[in-house]
């Protein structure tokens, strides 16, 4: 058997001024046959499984083209069309391919284009036809389309928030691509639509470990393929923003759609409960700082770059500033002006900057320091995360500084922090700290809780808090909750398609 793999991952924060070019893809990934191999192999993600399960099967593997850009604004056209046209060409070249899979990621937003991955696999389509298995993995906060329904054979979504099961879902693609192949799987799949945004939730908590429970419960029974609950990405101002529950069984669509109805009906039924009043910055100190133990980590959830934030914002920062905090550290503030400033100036020295705060005005102003120069990096590590574990990190010039009692970290690449890499790489050991601040929503977790006596989210003005109705949403489909509080059930709509191979 010959597989082709491949990747284009971005998620679109449409609220975002930043638009997102073929650079920014180029910072993170922009590459074409083996250096996909060896970038992924044994990594902790998507590719990674695909890679090594197929290598274990025997299964000739011909990687044909792999973007990631880390998540910002709507993508431009061009890049797009750059894009699209490497992936199709690695396709072409592969040659009587048996089955593609393919790493996406579900919330890719182009200019004129608002379903990035739907118009991507119909463009697949188009040279490979129809009778060649394509299985695809997606993130969970992927906006499903019934356009990707029905051009792919079956969408497999990752379960956890954070993703630490995105190598097994790679994994997982290439056993059902073989199966496929084989004669022995013949999926349908349905999906179930729910007039809904959630704010980013982790999967370790209830409600989404509930409604995950009761997807594994339906994924006891013999047919039943898989069943996943997709959150959705809310900040995007398209039409298929939302909540989904897609299910995926062998030959019976009827059960798929039960299965998908079902889990989609609990969604519903708990939607009030995604839905939490967080502390602002000050209260959040004020909470920390009471709190037996150390450290304790507060996250800044509004300022997720993550989630497409510009990862400069100062609303935390400055409110750790004004506490006088002694023993405390911020990883890390997206200023690559700064860092520069104090690579130049060198270690042991005083600098005078305006830090973070040049996006935008909503994520907060610039603030004026004063800072000694502890320490200086290139921002180079490997990742230690149980999420993507063994990808390699460059974020550029980075910078310790010490302000008082706070040491601040500044990087040169704009970046979520998903474990203490960030920190040792500059000679902080956490657990020294009384309080650890950092730009994440959810994904931090999977290093950070196993570490800290307590976690502390606050919320700001941002593109990613998770108070949603303040945006400005005027394309995405009415009515829908929280933006329209009181509604009826039977806004949940089911689109499914049979695939008999």
């Amino acid at each position: 058997m010959k597989f082709v793999i491949g990747q284009v991952a971005h998620e679109t924060n449409t609220f975002s001024n930043i638009k997102t070019t073929k650079e920014l893809f180029q910072l993170w990934e922009w590459d074409r046959g083996q250096a996909i191999i060896h970038k992924h192999r044994n990594a902790r993600d998507y590719l990674g499984g695909m890679i090594n399960r197929a290598e274990e099967l025997g299964i000739e593997i011909v990687p044909a083209f792999s973007a990631f850009a880390y998540p910002s604004g709507t993508i431009t056209r061009e890049t797009y069309k750059a894009l699209k046209a490497e992936l199709i060409t690695g396709i072409q070249e592969a040659r009587d391919a048996d089955a593609i899979c393919l790493a996406l990621h579900g919330a890719g937003v182009v200019e004129g284009i608002d379903d990035l991955e739907g118009d991507l696999l119909r463009a697949v389509r188009e040279v490979v036809g129809y009778s060649v298995p394509i299985v695809v993995t997606l993130d969970l906060h992927a906006n499903l389309t019934e356009r990707m329904v029905m051009e792919a054979d079956v969408l497999l979504g990752v379960n956890f928030y954070p993703h630490i099961d995105s190598y097994e879902r790679g994994m997982e693609a290439v056993d059902v691509a073989k199966q496929i192949i084989e004669g022995s799987l013949h999926p349908v799949m349905h999906l179930a639509k729910l007039p809904l945004m959630i704010p980013p939730s982790t999967t370790n908590l209830s409600p989404a470990r509930d409604i995950n429970q009761a997807c594994w419960e339906w994924e006891r029974e013999q047919k039943v393929v898989d069943c996943t609950f997709f959150h959705g990405f809310p900040y995007a101002d398209i039409p298929a923003v939302g909540v989904s529950v897609l299910a995926v069984t062998n030959g019976d669509q009827e059960l798929a759609r039960r299965v998908s109805e079902s889990v989609a009906e609990k969604v519903w039924d708990l939607r009030k409960s995604f839905f939490h009043q967080l502390p602002s910055p000050a209260e959040g100190i004020r909470q920390a700082l009471g709190v037996e133990g150390q450290p304790v980590i507060i996250n800044e959830t509004s300022d997720n770059p993550g989630a497409g934030t510009p990862g400069d914002g100062t609303h935390l920062l400055r409110a750790m500033l004004e506490a006088g905090l002694e023993n405390a550290c911020f990883a890390f503030i997206y200023d690559p002006e700064v860092a520069q400033i104090a690579h130049e100036a060198g270690v042991g020295s005083y600098i005078d900057v305006e830090l973070g705060g040049k996006t935008d005005s909503l994520h907060g102003e610039p603030l004026p320091i004063r800072a000694y120069v502890k320490s200086l990096t290139d921002g180079r590590f490997t990742q230690s995360s149980p999420m993507w574990r063994g990808l390699q990190v460059n974020l550029g010039k980075s910078a310790r500084l010490q302000v008082g009692g706070l040491d601040i970290i500044v990087c040169s690449v704009k970046s979520q922090v998903l474990d203490e890499q960030i920190f040792l790489l500059h000679g902080i050991d956490i657990k020294k700290y009384k309080i650890v601040a950092l730009k994440s929503s959810q994904h931090f977790r999977a290093t950070f809780e196993s570490m800290s006596e307590h976690i502390i989210t606050v919320d700001s003005p941002g593109l990613s808090t998770t108070r949603l109705t303040e945006f400005d949403f005027r394309r995405i489909k009415r009515p829908i909750y929280p933006l329209d509080d009181e509604m009826e059930k039977g806004g949940i709509t089911s689109a499914g398609k049979e695939n008999l191979i």
